[in-house]
């Protein structure tokens, strides 16, 4: 069979959809040897070169020029599938799969927030899948899910038939493990504090850094020595004004430190150094941040919503995402207790085992039939 595959997310500066789009991609590939994929893309990505079976295509267009291009060469090509890990767009300008050279489709449903919480998602992200969702989904020949609760959403507010959906996992990278290894070098060389909570995620509305600022505010009057590190590039809307303004306002410009993007590798030493991570989003398709802290062997504070309690089931500390209090009191509890940190970090490493790239990608190389 031949098999085409929208990776155009998973280069340059990846956040979560373009790491899945990455990560699945790259493990279809290593179970599947039989069948040719056609990869497209409007740059070049490396990571793929490795395997025998792939033609890279370069449509270097931008916009629905591009997807209108990728999905005449679909048809142009043939192709007996066309999976879709991060877009709806070429989907919706497919043919229904009944129709006569029109390929079968598989798409990744991440979640609805653009449908169910317009507010939390941009505007432009909002009217696009307003516009593609209903058609794609209404074509596609399977979804794949990446969670029980993005599932539940589906069947409960577009109508899809449980048939239709499958369920598959994300999992960590193996990039995130537990070391000691050049930790104190990378503290020295980095000038970072010896004791400080993480939070990871593009600044946006969604996350919800304000609950954790205004947590970390109660938690910086009882202990002074700890700070607050957030990862994450500036996303859309006013979020990160927001956010320096309210960190000015508590008078934390020297305990709450905002880094931009970084490697994988400085985020591994960051969750080995990290008192606890702490995660108050309002909304998640699935949460990959927290599984890389559990893998990593850092407790997790997480809100008590949407996917969330899937991903870390037992292993963390749950709060209310719309109550900064309850978070302080988890830091507090962390800072405090050893011994119940001790005891999340190892139900964290038992939790993050149950996931697999391999076994999500086999179920989804299984829906290629």
């Amino acid at each position: 069979m031949k098999i085409g595959v929208d990776i155009r997310s998973a280069g340059g500066f990846k956040a979560g959809k373009g790491w899945h789009a990455f990560r699945i991609t790259r493990h279809l590939l290593k179970l599947d040897k039989k069948n040719q994929y056609i990869l497209y893309t409007n740059a070049a990505i490396a990571g793929f070169e490795e395997f025998k079976n792939v033609e890279m295509r370069i449509v270097e267009q931008r916009g629905l020029f591009w997807h209108r291009t990728v999905a005449k060469d679909i048809l142009e090509s043939e192709l007996d599938y066309f999976f879709a890990p991060s877009s709806y767009i070429i989907p919706a300008l497919l043919p229904k799969s009944t129709k006569p050279g029109a390929p079968k489709t598989i798409i990744i449903v991440y979640d609805l927030i653009a449908i169910l919480f317009k507010k939390m998602h941009l505007k432009k992200a909002v009217l696009i899948e307003k516009l593609f969702i209903k058609k794609a989904l209404k074509k596609a020949t399977h979804l794949v899910c990446i969670s029980e609760h993005t599932k539940k959403d589906l069947l409960e507010f577009m109508d899809i038939p449980e048939e239709k959906i499958a369920l598959a996992y994300p999992a960590s990278s193996s990039n995130f493990y537990p070391t000691e290894k050049g930790l104190e070098e990378f503290r020295n060389k980095t000038s970072l504090p010896k004791k400080f909570f993480l939070s990871l995620g593009t600044i946006e509305p969604r996350k919800n850094y304000e609950t954790l600022v205004q947590a970390f505010a109660m938690i910086h009057e009882k202990y002074p020595e700890h700070h607050l590190i957030i990862v994450g590039k500036k996303g859309w809307g006013s979020s990160y004004e927001e956010l320096d303004k309210l960190v000015r306002e508590n008078y934390l410009q020297k305990y709450v430190h905002i880094l931009g993007y970084l490697t994988n590798r400085t985020i591994n030493s960051l969750y080995n150094l990290a008192t606890a991570f702490v995660f108050p989003t309002h909304y998640e398709g699935f949460g990959l941040p927290p599984l890389e802290a559990m893998q990593a062997g850092c407790p997790v504070i997480v809100s008590d919503n949407s996917a969330l309690p899937e991903v870390v089931g037992e292993a963390g500390l749950y709060c209310d995402s719309e109550k900064p209090g309850e978070f302080a009191e988890a830091m507090e509890k962390l800072i405090k207790d050893e011994n119940l940190r001790e005891q999340l970090i190892n139900k964290g490493r038992i939790q993050s085992k149950k996931f697999s790239w391999e076994d999500s990608a086999q179920k989804i190389l299984n829906l290629f039939t």
